[in-house]
């Protein structure tokens, strides 16, 4: 048996696998996160001993959000101390002279410099109140021996190494990724020890799901904290890349909505592209993570008013708890569930997720309050918050797409997320997309994709190697070795496949573009790569001219639990049809329940189709199919 476990702000989803068929489950976020999976666990395995557990969670992302990580001093060398707060000569925001860079996350006073301080090192550290502890030296991406050397001599406090944290060169990148994989590595360490107390007897083993969308052991991810900070989006990204691939879409956009945020995504080819570095709150992250881009917009987040009586939709959320007012919890914010409630794409006639029902009388209430400051009645309030919220996600998509050369309109949105199938339609039509997939399971997609997800081990080292070097496949075969040992290592298994990724400039460009390379094919492969990955990113290429091989990336991995062809057939039964709802402007729409639908079914819209997860609505003008596997497919 396995289980996906997956943490949202709002909801924690679940999903267990036995090798036949699939069970689900939701229930209410805790804040402590393992509490609230400890008790899913519990409820969905049963009596079947020692399960493996699967585990997104955004226990990193909340500490680094809520800059509740540890007390960090950085040891690198004299002179470059505060390399960490002037960082590169570039600002958050080119014409706004009040935007201002994140607070480094080492104090002044808890930079030290090598070797001048040396001497009594442990003590300085245990006086200074330092919880933590990076130790990143401008040289080590070649030869760690001196961190390694520092650290021996540290009692009492398990410091991140720049060498094994980021083994490349640009050194403010290297720091700043060490300092952050210190600043949460007590925090997921505290989190995933506290699990396993609480798992005892429960699972046999756990393996958590990094930023790359691949699965690490518990000691991998307390290690390197920093590489899971995009734990809970990246399974929903990997699901979203088999189902787009399974019903022959070659460009899928995933939509992940949920009670906090919302996480979109390209995939291309059915693969998600993974980014070798990114900003997370203003801090770089160095670690491979999927390309999905976050907003502060979702079920919970909240309506406000500015102070030029214009409306505003989030990032503030209403959580778990309190949660929306329709929920009656103690909230009284209004909430973009409140207005889905007020027009009548949610209805109060079945509970949602988890037995939890909905409060019409509650939610018009909290609409009312900023309905009557904004002069406004509350259905047009109401409308004027999806519109507000449909607006802030089509400038997320536009993020992945547009803004990166690629068109939306020769893509599919895959939707999921509790409220991913509210907003759907609405998004794929703004961008004149085709067509919208909603999968099976779409209200505890991503929990799924950690079933989905294989078991990875990322390894880079920057060689700086000239074109036709003969030392490309003596550091590619030396890589690879040591990715298969740590791999094994990490998770006990040898990997099924190892993939190459080499990093190629023309000499003079200070940036890098990534090309994939089988070891052995030599330079040629390498120079025809480039040339063709920078004639589509830049729009020119220069053959004529020599290349550079600065950075080897190379990726472990092997098989996940199951793929998308795995999964079992829905099982249908009980009505499809199930009544009729009058909504706000006074139309009416058909209600259907998705369990009740068979493959080939259509549903016209305007309707709502309602599942225990999620729901999906339809306006005037769409039609939803259901596919062979369960997944609504709408066009219009």
């Amino acid at each position: 048996m396995t289980l996906g476990v997956d943490v949202g702000g709002t909801f924690t989803d679940l999903v267990r696998w036995d090798g036949e068929s699939l069970t689900t489950g939701k229930l209410s976020s805790t804040p402590d996160q393992s509490e609230a999976v400890g008790v899913g666990v519990g409820d969905l395995i049963g009596r079947v001993a020692d399960p493996l557990l699967l585990h997104g969670t955004t226990v990193a992302t909340n500490a680094l959000l809520e800059r509740k990580g540890a007390r960090v001093a950085l040891i690198t060398d004299s002179g470059f101390e505060h390399l960490i707060e002037i960082a590169r000569q570039d600002r958050p925001s080119l014409y706004d002279p009040f935007a201002d860079r994140a607070e480094p996350l080492v104090a002044r006073e808890l930079r030290l410099g090598w070797p001048q301080i040396a001497t009594h090192l442990s003590g300085r550290l245990e006086a200074l109140g330092a919880e933590a502890v990076a130790i990143a030296l401008l040289g080590s991406y070649r030869d760690g021996t001196v961190e390694d050397e520092i650290a021996a001599g540290l009692k009492g406090v398990g410091p991140s190494l720049s060498h094994r944290v980021s083994g490349e060169f640009r050194e403010y990148e290297r720091i700043a990724t060490t300092v952050l994989n210190a600043y949460l590595q007590p925090v997921v360490d505290r989190y995933l020890s506290d699990l396993a107390r609480k798992l005892t007897g429960l699972v046999e083993r756990v393996l958590v799901l990094r930023s790359s969308g691949g699965l690490t052991s518990v000691a991998g991810a307390s290690q390197l904290a920093a590489s899971i900070l995009l734990s809970g989006p990246a399974g929903g990204v990997v699901a979203a890349a088999g189902c787009g691939s399974a019903h022959g879409w070659n460009r899928v956009i995933s939509f992940d909505m949920g009670g906090t945020s919302t996480d979109v995504c390209r995939i291309e080819n059915g693969r998600p592209e993974v980014f070798p570095e990114r900003t997370i709150e203003g801090y770089i992250c160095r670690m491979p993570s999927v390309a999905v881009h976050t907003i502060g917009a979702g079920g919970g987040s909240i309506a406000w008013a500015d102070q030029g009586a214009a409306l505003r939709v989030g990032p503030q959320s209403a959580g778990a708890n309190p949660g929306p007012a329709a929920y009656a919890r103690g909230g009284f914010e209004p909430t973009v569930t409140d207005a889905n409630l007020i027009m009548g794409r949610l209805g109060t006639e079945a509970p949602l997720a988890s037995g939890l029902g909905l409060d019409d009388d509650l939610a018009r209430s909290a609409i009312a309050v900023l309905a009557a400051t904004l002069s406004m009645s509350a259905p047009s309030l109401a409308a004027g918050i999806l519109q507000v919220v449909d607006t802030l996600m089509e400038r997320a998509v536009r993020r992945v797409s547009v803004e990166q050369g690629a068109d939306p309109r020769q893509a599919a949105l895959v939707a999921f997320g509790g409220a991913g199938g509210l907003h759907a339609t609405s998004l794929a039509r703004r961008l004149d997309m085709p067509a919208v997939l909603i999968p099976p399971h779409a209200g505890v997609f991503s929990a799924l994709g950690l079933l989905l997800s294989p078991q990875r081990h990322d390894l880079a080292r920057t060689v700086l190697l000239n074109e036709d070097s003969p030392e490309l496949e003596v550091q590619v075969a030396e890589l690879v070795s040591l990715a298969r040992s740590e791999f094994n290592d990490e998770v006990g298994l040898e990997p099924e496949a190892v993939e190459v990724t080499a990093d190629v400039r023309y000499p003079g460009q200070s940036h890098e573009t990534g090309v994939r390379y089988k070891p052995g094919a030599g330079w040629r492969e390498v120079a025809d790569r480039f040339h063709e990955a920078h004639a589509t990113i830049n729009g020119f290429a220069r053959p004529d001219q020599p290349v550079e091989l600065v950075t080897l990336r190379v990726t472990a991995l092997a098989p996940p639990s199951l793929t998308w062809s795995d999964l079992p057939m829905p099982v249908v039964g009980g009505a499809a049809r199930i009544g009729d709802r009058v909504v706000a402007d006074g139309s009416v729409v058909s209600r259907w329940r998705r369990p009740g639908l068979a493959p080939g079914d259509e549903v016209i819209g305007p309707a709502v189709v309602e599942e225990t997860e999620a729901t999906t609505w339809l306006s005037g003008g769409e039609m939803a199919r259901v596919l062979d596997d369960g997944t609504l497919m709408v066009t219009w």
